[in-house]
C-alpha cells in the first residue's frame, strides 16, 4: 500500500445551493473534484474521512444538502519536510507576526497538507484558530501577519484591502547589460529607482501571471540599492497585491529574480533545491494595530549579496 500523509486539520466545501443534479454528497464530490478521482473519494468515505460539521459521517448514499459544509481530509504521498525554522517575531491576544521560510506554504496546498506555517504555529502555540491575514508565496520568505481569533480576522485583513499596512521586500537579481556597462564605466549612481505600473492577468498555466495591454491594475516601487559582481540588491514596495506581482515586475525590467523557477521560463516541476531559494524576502511589515492601537514595525534578517 502506498504510504500517504493525512492533513491534521480538515478542509471543507460548502455545498452550492444552485446544484440540483447531484442526489448525493458523493456524486457532488466526484464531479466537483474530478481531478482527484471517483475511487479516491469512495475510499475516503468508506474510511470515515468525510463528515458533516457536527462530526457525523457522510456515506456513499448520504443525500445532498444545499448550503451545508462537507468536511474531508486531504491526503498526499508522504510530504517533504522543509528544513528551515519559522520563529514567532511578535504575539499578542489577536495576532502573531511570524517568519515564514522559503519553500514552506502558509496553508495546506499542493503536495503539502501538514508541512505548512499554519500547522506549525498551531502546534507550537496550542491555538487551533490561527489563520493568515494575507498571502505569501511558498517560494517567498519573510514576515507574515497571522490572526488568532476568528472574530477579529476581518479587521486585520481589511488593513491590506485599505492599503493601511506598509510591506517592504528585498530581492536579488542579475543586472541588465546596460546597468553592468554603467557600473563598469563608473556611471551607476545608487539608489536607482523605478515605478512599475501595468496590467497583469492569469497566464497559462493558470498559476502564472503575465502583463497584458490595458489599464494598469498593478503598481510597484523598486530601487536598486547595492551591487556585487553582476548581481544587484533591490528594495521593493508593492502598492497593489497581485499574485507574483514583484516577480513579474522585476522580469519586466529585464532582471528576473535569482532562482525563480517560474519567470521568465517555467521550469519543469521537480523536488525543491533547498540550497537555491528564490531570492525574494518580505523583510518588513509596518502598521498600526486597529484593535490595540500599537504601532508595529517588524523586520527579519534581509538578503545579502
Amino acid at each position: 500500500m502506498t504510504q500517504t500523509a493525512r492533513a491534521a486539520q480538515p478542509s471543507f466545501v460548502v455545498l452550492p445551493l444552485e446544484v440540483v443534479d447531484k442526489p448525493t454528497v458523493f456524486s457532488f464530490l466526484i464531479d466537483h473534484y474530478a481531478h482527484i478521482g471517483e475511487a479516491v473519494w469512495r475510499q475516503r468515505i468508506l474510511d470515515g474521512k468525510v463528515h458533516w460539521q457536527d462530526g457525523s459521517l457522510i456515506g456513499l448514499d448520504t443525500a445532498y444538502r444545499p448550503t451545508a459544509r462537507a468536511y474531508y481530509y486531504r491526503e498526499v504521498p508522504v510530504e517533504a519536510q522543509v528544513p528551515f525554522e519559522s520563529p514567532i517575531l511578535f504575539q499578542d491576544d489577536n495576532l502573531i507576526l511570524a517568519y515564514k521560510p522559503h519553500f514552506l506554504p502558509v496553508t495546506p496546498s499542493g503536495d503539502y497538507v501538514n508541512e505548512c506555517l499554519v500547522h506549525r504555529l498551531r502546534l507550537s502555540t496550542g491555538i487551533d484558530t490561527i489563520a493568515p491575514a494575507h498571502r505569501l508565496d511558498r517560494e517567498t520568505a519573510g514576515v507574515i501577519l497571522m490572526t488568532t481569533r476568528p472574530e477579529t480576522r476581518h479587521i486585520y485583513h481589511q488593513l491590506f484591502i485599505d492599503d493601511a499596512i506598509r510591506k517592504d521586500y528585498q530581492a536579488i537579481a542579475k543586472l541588465t547589460p546596460k546597468l553592468l556597462a554603467q557600473l563598469t564605466n563608473g556611471e551607476l549612481t545608487l539608489p536607482l529607482h523605478w515605478t512599475v505600473k501595468n496590467r497583469m492577468q492569469r497566464s497559462e498555466p493558470t498559476f502564472t501571471m503575465k502583463i497584458v495591454e490595458g489599464e494598469a491594475n498593478t503598481h510597484s516601487e523598486i530601487s536598486l540599492v547595492a551591487f556585487k559582481g553582476v548581481f544587484g540588491l533591490f528594495e521593493l514596495s508593492p502598492i497593489t497585491g497581485k499574485t507574483h506581482q514583484l516577480r513579474v515586475h522585476m522580469q519586466s525590467l529585464g532582471m528576473p529574480l535569482l532562482n525563480d523557477r517560474f519567470y521568465p521560463t517555467l521550469l519543469p516541476k521537480g523536488p525543491d533545491d533547498f540550497a537555491r531559494p528564490l531570492q525574494l524576502m518580505a523583510q518588513r511589515l509596518r502598521f498600526v494595530d486597529p484593535i490595540s492601537g500599537r504601532t508595529h514595525d517588524i523586520q527579519c534578517d534581509g538578503l545579502t549579496l
